[in-house]
């Protein structure tokens, strides 16, 4: 993530840092303060009574001058005269409608002169508008508004516990909410609910309850269905949204396209090691005309009651009611490979080259986003959607030919949902080789691109790499509708956890030793790899080089001599560590004194990070066996390039970017981005060092609950005694029986 740390997951993307001129005073208390309560308990009305009257109050048609694109409102005015999508109703991105609606709702808010029409904008929505919409266009908006810089957004799963918590956990809050607390103590201890005496009742997610397990790939729901891991993939999306020109964009966020290529390509990495930590082997091939053999059962509800569908073990794609919308995603993918393998492409009479590094921002729009034509011609090319978002249509919402508007989503339709489900690799997988295969036309690094004169990396040293399980409490009270009086209230009179079971690690250290001739700026970038496949063979370079993640890279001067680096587990770049519970995160900006000092500590890395937890994967009992992989190159600063931004101590500034890296002018990746020629590859700024990582079993009393109360009674093998005579848990009788002298014809 950060600092290149774009370990794991996905290294994520533009270095920047934006400054913050009022960050001393009170004015952004107060900003922050606004955008939690319009973001407090959503699906409820707005129960503040300030930011009630300021949305009553509020003309847009009369407020025209207040934005700095006139015809943005106008087009707003007759989109709400039409009609949008009501409030209560499922809000989703991949239906053009509604994509189209809450884009509209971004450039009212994006496009406000001010603050102050900010406000009135968002309070005005808060009232009227889908919810769903809402929080989606407030959260780009406070995102990519520099009026807003500083502002912290409440932790996705805090906004709406829906998408992150099972179904069957939030039913019990909900009853819990009935009863006003009252308990039944053996059904208390049968599903794991406590409570407090500061009446916070903690509800556990029991991740060993094997109804939730569909076939082997539930193994890795740890893993795909973290809470972290998927506001990490979220805000991704918030930061670069798919649809969003390039010219709204924040000029420091640079590469857009590479960095989301790169990201993708990441997760996928990081999602392959944990497959083969469980025995699993690679990510299956997608087909369009083959079953998909793994079903899923996601175990979530909308907050209309409505269930995320379950996808059946060898589901059938291709049917006669999306088989056009197949044939356009196969259109688009030849479209593609046919541009790769000319090495350029014509769009209304223009020819965009791709044949070096530096299209790939071509590239990554022709696969994840819209392309404009150029700048001299504003007129926008919109042949070619989003190529996921056209995938996901084939398997789940089909819009196609069903309601364009009114729908039940799966989860592949909502980013914070995308991850649980394993068709999201596959599908992943398939647009990623869209990129492997422009890289394949590309020339391997020669071996003077890698040799760095005059250094050596003379010694790796790794701690001893241990993973295990831990506890998390997350709040779900957002998920519980109150009651009148707790709406005057502004607050629940009951608190709802629910507790988790999260894959962590121990905090570990890595310790270079460089050797140097000279002083120099460097990027030394560490990945983390497999060293065998599920069969325990040793996985060829080429086939790998792709499943390594980047665990940490960093901007370094080396000194003459030895240089002797450490970098601890828990300060590797863009990390972030388990984010303030909402309502602890209030009480702190109320009376904390010094802002500054609280992004410094606390709020690192809030929005962008990765989480620190998820930086190895799980390992195995006996030890897992990877491969470190360290490269050391030399600076390459991109113009204009401001590297004061990587000081994080730095008071007067909220540090937010993913990517040192990214001020270096070398590709993403480099250098297993490219097809490896191993007899120019290795040289003496680089190493290769073997790493064990290890996981320690831990008891857990969800796990022996389970036991206890369900299988107690259920395996019966050994106090039941089996003989010839009784016909053991059999479906038909069973003739045990057998004249062994019978002759056959008679029977």
């Amino acid at each position: 993530m950060r600092t290149v740390l774009l370990f794991v997951v996905c290294l994520a993307g533009a270095a920047m840092a934006r400054e913050i001129d009022d960050i001393a005073t009170t004015d952004i208390k107060q900003k922050q303060t606004v955008i939690l309560k319009l973001l407090n308990h959503i699906t409820e009305r707005l129960m503040f009574k300030d930011l009630e009257d300021i949305g009553k109050n509020f003309k847009i048609e009369d407020s025209i001058d207040s934005y700095t694109k006139p015809e943005i409102v106008t087009d707003f005015i007759k989109m709400i005269n039409v009609g949008v999508l009501p409030r209560g109703e499922i809000f989703t991105i991949h239906i053009d409608r509604q994509l189209k609606e809450v884009i509209s709702m971004f450039h009212m808010l994006f496009y406000a002169k001010d603050f102050d029409t900010f406000l009135k904008t968002a309070c005005w929505m808060r009232l009227y508008l889908n919810e769903g919409m809402f929080a989606y266009a407030l959260t780009v908006a406070v995102r990519h508004r520099e009026d807003c810089n500083g502002i912290v957004l409440p932790p996705p799963y805090e906004i709406y516990p829906y998408y992150f918590v099972r179904a069957d956990v939030i039913q019990k809050a909900y009853l819990l909410k009935m009863k006003k607390g009252l308990l039944d103590q053996k059904l208390c201890d049968f599903y794991g609910i406590n409570n407090t005496d500061k009446d916070v009742y903690i509800i556990d997610e029991n991740i060993y309850d094997k109804r939730v397990y569909f076939n082997d790939e539930d193994r890795l729901r740890y893993f795909t269905e973290d809470i972290d891991l998927n506001t990490y993939y979220y805000y991704f999306h918030v930061d670069y949204p798919f649809w969003m020109r390039d010219s709204v964009f924040n000029k420091s966020k640079v590469r857009r396209f590479e960095l989301t290529m790169y990201v993708y390509q990441q997760i996928l990495a990081r999602y392959y090691l944990e497959r083969l930590c469980n025995g699993l082997g690679q990510i299956k091939e997608f087909s369009w005309y083959k079953n998909i053999k793994q079903g899923y059962w996601p175990w979530l509800t909308t907050h209309t009651g409505i269930e995320f569908p379950a996808r059946f073990d060898n589901y059938a794609i291709a049917k006669d009611t999306n088989i056009d919308i197949i044939r356009l995603c196969e259109e688009y993918e030849k479209i593609i490979k046919d541009c790769i393998i000319k090495g350029f492409i014509e769009i209304n009479g223009l020819r965009l080259e791709l044949t070096k590094h530096d299209d790939m921002e071509k590239l990554g729009k022709l696969i994840y986003g819209n392309l404009d034509k150029n700048e001299a011609d504003k007129t926008h090319v919109g042949a070619y959607r989003y190529l996921l978002i056209v995938m996901k249509a084939a398997i789940g919402l089909n819009t196609f030919n069903s309601d364009k508007y009114f729908v039940a989503p799966n989860v592949l339709d909502h980013y914070q949902t995308a991850l649980r489900d394993p068709v999201f690799y596959m599908l992943q997988k398939r647009i990623i080789d869209l990129v492997h295969l422009f890289k394949l036309r590309l020339p391997s690094y020669s071996k003077e691109d890698l040799y760095f004169p005059g250094v050596k990396i003379d010694n790796v040293d790794v701690d001893k790499l241990v993973t295990y399980f831990d506890d998390y409490l997350m709040d779900i009270t957002n998920a519980v509708t109150l009651t009148e009086q707790q709406q005057n209230n502004t607050m629940s009179d009951l608190v709802f956890m629910a507790r988790k079971r999260r894959l962590t690690h121990q905090p570990f250290k890595v310790t270079l030793d460089i050797l140097s001739d000279k002083t120099v700026d460097t990027v030394v970038r560490i990945f983390l790899g497999p060293k065998k496949d599920q069969l325990d063979r040793i996985i060829d370079i080429n086939k790998n080089r792709q499943n390594f993640i980047e665990l940490h890279s960093f901007i370094y001067k080396l000194t003459t001599g030895k240089n002797t680096i450490v970098r601890h587990s828990n300060d590797m770049h863009n990390l972030v560590k388990d984010r303030l519970m909402t309502r602890d995160f209030w009480k702190k900006i109320e009376t904390v004194s010094d802002m500054r000092n609280m992004f410094v500590k606390n709020l690192r890395n809030y929005q962008t990070g990765f989480p620190t937890r998820l930086l190895l994967p799980k390992g195995q009992i006996g030890g897992f066996q990877t491969v470190l992989y360290v490269c050391v190159t030399p600076l390459r600063l991109v113009d204009n390039a401001d590297t004061n931004i990587l000081d994080t101590n730095r008071k007067d500034f909220v540090v937010d970017f993913r990517s040192t890296v990214l001020l270096d002018k070398m590709p993403l990746g480099l250098p297993l981005d490219r097809h490896i020629e191993v007899a120019n590859f290795f040289t003496p700024n680089m190493k290769f060092v073997d790493v064990v990582i290890f996981h320690k079993t831990s008891s857990c009393d969800m796990k022996s609950r389970w036991y206890r109360w369900v299988l107690k009674d259920y395996n019966m093998v050994d106090r039941t005694p089996i003989d010839t005579q009784t016909n053991y848990f059999v479906d038909t009788d069973i003739n045990d029986k057998v004249d062994r002298d019978v002759n056959l014809n008679d029977l």
